[in-house]
């Protein structure tokens, strides 16, 4: 799906009335088929842009355009369909405890399907292999007939993320995937992320904390800072200067520990030292 957002203004849901915009003046253009990595201190605005970008939140000016349509120009009903041909995965997935692991990754078909399908589907799983085939790719399908709530906090954001894999949607907007994720299953993710997105031609927008992943598996880079886009480059245009200056007095958020030895290596686009918050 095609993404265009112009001279947005737009402030973040739970903010109290009267604050200043979360999102000042930004215009950002994504084509069919772009992977795209939003990186940036926190505060900066990136799951507030995801949550414009998936038709969620109303700008208070500007326009946006979704697949060449202002979902904001859309009746109620048409706005819903739209809303069904794309996927938004949090940070933390709204997993109900007691539901089984299969019938929360195949949830990511209900917006495809009519209301006694989705309705026997909770009862009736209707594609057990493509469930398992979604969490394989995870290094998860033994916990397929699990229950939510018999899982760590890990193992339910790779659930969350299997949802991504059964869904028809063709837009992707991921919010911090990796938060819970131990450094081998994180770059197992992001591989797994965006392997798949190419193979099904989907369009794939990614906040990212962990920066070295994001200038490993990404091809474009846009960092915001302060509600705006401070560049939008491609990877390889991005600089260990333009890091230090987007991350100045939040250098804790750039690399956990930080090291300019690490910061170069990074840059020699070797394979890149995996670093990411702790499990939790």
């Amino acid at each position: 799906m095609k993404l265009q957002i112009q001279d947005i203004h737009a402030c973040h849901p739970s903010a109290p009335t009267g604050s200043a915009p979360a999102i000042r003046n930004m215009s950002l253009l994504i084509n069919e088929g772009e992977q795209v990595a939003l990186i940036g201190p926190s505060g900066a605005g990136k799951t507030t842009l995801l949550q414009l970008l998936a038709c969620t939140l109303q700008p208070v000016q500007g326009s946006i355009q979704v697949q060449n349509q202002s979902p904001w120009a859309l009746g109620k009903r048409k706005l819903q369909k739209l809303r069904g041909q794309l996927i938004i995965a949090p940070q933390v997935p709204p997993l109900p405890p007691r539901q089984r692991v299969i019938t929360s990754v195949l949830a990511g078909r209900l917006p495809a399907m009519g209301f006694w399908q989705s309705l026997k589907s909770l009862f009736y799983p209707v594609d057990i292999p493509a469930a398992h085939a979604a969490l394989a790719k995870l290094d998860l399908p033994e916990k397929i007939f699990e229950r939510v709530d018999r899982l760590s906090g890990g193992e339910r954001q790779r659930v969350g993320l299997a949802r991504l894999f059964v869904s028809p949607a063709k837009l992707w907007l991921v919010d911090e995937p990796l938060s819970a994720l131990d450094p081998i299953r994180a770059r197992l993710a992001m591989s797994a992320l965006t392997q798949t997105a190419t193979e099904t031609s989907t369009t794939l927008v990614c906040t990212l904390h962990q920066v070295d992943m994001a200038l490993a598996f990404f091809k474009r880079i846009v960092g915001l800072r302060d509600g705006q886009i401070v560049f939008d480059l491609p990877t390889e245009k991005v600089t260990p200067a333009m890091l230090k200056s987007l991350y100045a007095q939040y250098e804790h958020e750039l690399f956990s520990q930080p090291d300019q030895e690490l910061i170069a290596k990074q840059f020699e686009r070797s394979v890149p030292t995996v670093v990411v918050n702790n499990c939790r």
